[in-house]
């Protein structure tokens, strides 16, 4: 397994104990604040502890009185004061949460009081590390030194021969494996649970854990290209740990300006559904759907749209539906081991398989979802009269479209050739939406004429798809080409495979793109007066040293792009990287411009949290599934703020000014989302009328603190100028 490099338990014990004692310490010698003046539909006051008001905490207003369950949660001021603004008349459960402490007593109160709270200091640094985000406990995972890189197989070091080096390991612990559907190092994957059984070791539970569910087939096979028996040995390692008694670092609480936001949430779906994303407007215009409902796709798990109205306080879902009868459940229909949750009980059933959302200028969603089974009909195929199948003909799509309309409750669906996945709006005059086709579906990019369809109804002629073309023999345009396997020929371009996990337009007519390979790479296309024939890509990959290793980050996953044009990425090394075409300073086009062309272009900025204990090189644990770019200042940080998924961090990370925004989610503990968007419901109401919205995504709900029975939550972030903005 290794030489550890330190002791886990000591160290981390002493600095947790010493950050608490400064958290809680700090504001001993402090005056009484002045009282909060509280108005209706407000509760507010102070927070004490035996050391004076406590600065940076939580507090948390929840109330099942609503249709649907209901939560507000605010920061402390720096005199320990809090506003709980626009709260529904209702009932409410009232409580104190924050690093150094433990959740004090839960209060009732109702709107229109005032209510002061005692916090109560953490009696020692393993009750106050309970309410540290996952990823702080996830650091303490071990990573194989870089000695024993490539693995040496079962019979040697149990790494497999395929990782060549430890940042290839560590891009499958935080992006490739378990974190790509559900958060790592919350008590639910930090302990092994009882309901597993006993077994003779850790690594034999762990074992047992990762068969469990329909799941199971996903987590062998992702821990099995690391090497099963060593990754389940380092987990088991990181488990017993734990259990002995090891701390992470202590996160800081709330500074600044993180201290003015404000979150509120709302249960919608069921327990048996997980959310995959959701959408409240269009990208474009974000005041489409003002004070309207939030859509969410629930991806494998269920055949609605789960639906929020914010306003009322009420869910509600619009069932989902299949063209061809005869489509599977996306999912396996049966467990090698039961759920330590819910046993042998099938949780996911969908057919449909719906899994990103879109909303158009006319307030109507779009879905990528599955539609019919996988083989393409015939006018996708060789011979067919349709262009795109004239140029690159196609055999088979896994997921396709659907669109529905509130204004007539219907459901259209949408035929396409390639595999649909991520979706989003070009800023064109026929409202092209473009696809990416995700993991496994890398020949082509596609896209959909809405307008056309509009017009015509026909799913046919309004869709078409291409293939990757280099401009390798750098004429400008795209003419005869080799095939991936071949070498290049300076007088033929070049199709690559590097499919699109996310895909956005960009103002300028381009559409860029993430591949999700390691180190990975960002694509930029361009579409040409005739897309099926015309359209060239250019590839940047990450940039790599001599001996072909990511020099700094590696690992992309969804992207974005802002209105400069400027590509942000999140990676799975723990970094968020732009990457500026217009900082390039070589040829774009040619024979050398086939990926390491514009290292110049790149730059990363390190998440802000803990690196895995004992590694050197820059980074964090977290591997963020998404970047969405806040175009248009709909949260109140300002235009082309990029928002990480931050899948470590229990919340989102903005990146403003230089500077990263923590907006944490601390109650439930454990929130993982997969997507976020921002909406300007009222343009002229200063921060009441703006925000950004998501939804707990994890694949495991039932990991959440509140375990088995809970369900998906939507979550509104808001920022006030203030932490008493009323």
């Amino acid at each position: 397994m290794g030489t550890r490099k330190r002791s886990y338990i000591g160290a981390s014990f002493g600095a947790a104990f010493v950050l608490a004692a400064v958290l809680v310490g700090a504001s001993a010698a402090q005056p009484t604040p002045p009282a909060v003046s509280i108005g209706p539909g407000e509760i507010g006051g102070t927070v004490v502890s035996p050391k004076g008001p406590e600065a940076g905490v939580w507090v948390i207003a929840e109330t099942s009185d609503l249709p649907t369950k209901f939560a507000k949660i605010v920061v402390t001021d720096d005199q320990g004061r809090y506003l709980l603004p626009d709260l529904p008349s209702a009932t409410y459960s009232v409580w104190v949460r924050g690093y150094g402490l433990v959740d004090s007593p839960k209060v009732s109160a109702s709107p229109g009081q005032n209510l002061d709270l005692t916090a109560v200091v953490a009696p020692d640094p393993l009750s106050a590390a309970q309410y540290y985000p996952a990823g702080y406990w996830y650091s303490l995972l071990h990573i194989p030194d870089k000695s024993e890189f490539p693995g040496t197989g079962p019979d040697g070091n149990g790494i497999s021969p395929q990782v060549t080096s430890q940042k290839e390991w560590i891009r499958d612990m935080t992006s490739g494996s378990c974190l790509g559907c559900h958060t790592m190092g919350d008590r639910a994957t930090r302990e092994l649970s009882e309901g597993l059984g006993h077994f003779d070791s850790s690594a034999a539970a762990w074992q047992r854990r990762v068969q469990s569910g329909q799941a199971a087939g996903n987590m062998v096979s992702s821990l099995s290209r690391l090497g099963l028996q060593r990754a389940l040995g380092e987990l088991a390692d990181w488990t017993d740990r734990v259990a002995a008694g090891a701390l992470p670092p202590a996160p800081p609480r709330p500074q600044g300006i993180e201290r003015n936001v404000v979150v509120t949430e709302w249960d919608w779906a069921d327990y048996k559904t997980y959310l995959h994303d959701e959408v409240s407007t269009d990208r474009r215009h974000p005041t489409v759907n003002a004070y309207g409902p939030i859509y969410g796709t629930t991806e494998l798990s269920s055949d609605y749209v789960p639906v929020l109205d914010p306003v009322r306080n009420v869910a509600s879902r619009i069932p989902l539906t299949v063209r061809d009868p005869g489509t599977e459940p996306a999912a396996p229909q049966s467990m090698p081991q039961p759920s330590p949750y819910y046993g042998d009980e099938v949780l996911w059933t969908s057919r449909a398989n719906a899994h990103n959302p879109m909303l158009d200028a006319q307030g109507r969603l779009w879905l990528t979802m599955s539609i019919r089974p996988p083989a393409d009909p015939d006018w996708c195929r060789e011979g067919s009269s349709v262009p795109s199948a004239q140029q690159f003909p196609m055999e088979q799509a896994n997921r396709q479209l659907g669109r529905y309309d509130p204004k007539t409750g219907e459901l259209t669906f949408i035929d396409t050739c390639f595999t649909t996945h991520h979706l989003m709006f070009a800023e064109d005059a026929d409202n092209t939406l473009w696809m990416s086709t995700g993991v496994g579906s890398s020949d082509v990019v596609g896209w959909f004429n809405t307008k056309m369809f509009d017009e015509t109804g026909d799913e046919q002629a309004s869709q078409g798809w291409t293939p990757m073309i280099l401009d390798t023999n750098g004429d400008g345009q795209r003419g005869e080409y080799v095939e991936p396997g071949d070498s290049l020929d300076p007088t033929m371009d070049k199709r690559i495979v590097a499919g699109l996990y996310g895909a956005s337009p960009a103002p300028d007519g381009s559409v860029w793109g993430s591949n999700f390979t390691y180190p990975g790479a960002i694509l930029r296309i361009t579409p040409g007066p005739n897309p099926p024939e015309t359209t060239l890509t250019e590839i940047y990959q990450l940039p790599v040293d001599d001996n072909g290793e990511p020099a700094h980050g590696y690992g992309p996953r969804g992207m974005d792009v802002d209105r400069n044009g400027v590509v942000w990425v999140p990676l799975a090394s723990g970094h968020l990287a732009s990457f500026d075409r217009r900082k390039c300073q070589g040829p774009l086009n040619g024979p050398t411009a086939t990926g390491q062309q514009c290292p110049e272009g790149w730059t990363f900025y390190k998440d802000p949290l803990p690196q895995f204990e004992g590694l050197e090189d820059e980074g964090s644990v977290d591997g963020a599934y998404y970047v969405w770019v806040d175009q248009f200042n709909t949260f109140g940080l300002g235009d082309n703020v990029p928002v990480s998924t931050a899948n470590a961090a229990d919340g989102l990370l903005a990146f403003h000014d230089g500077q990263w925004v923590t907006l944490r989610v601390p109650y439930p503990m454990g929130f993982y989302t997969k997507g976020l968007d921002g909406r300007i419901d009222d343009p002229n109401a200063g921060w009441k009328g703006r925000g950004l919205w998501a939804t707990v995504g994890s694949r495991t709900p039932f990991h959440l603190e509140t375990g088995a029975g809970t369900t998906s939550k939507v979550v509104h972030f808001q920022l006030r100028p203030d932490p008493l903005a009323k």
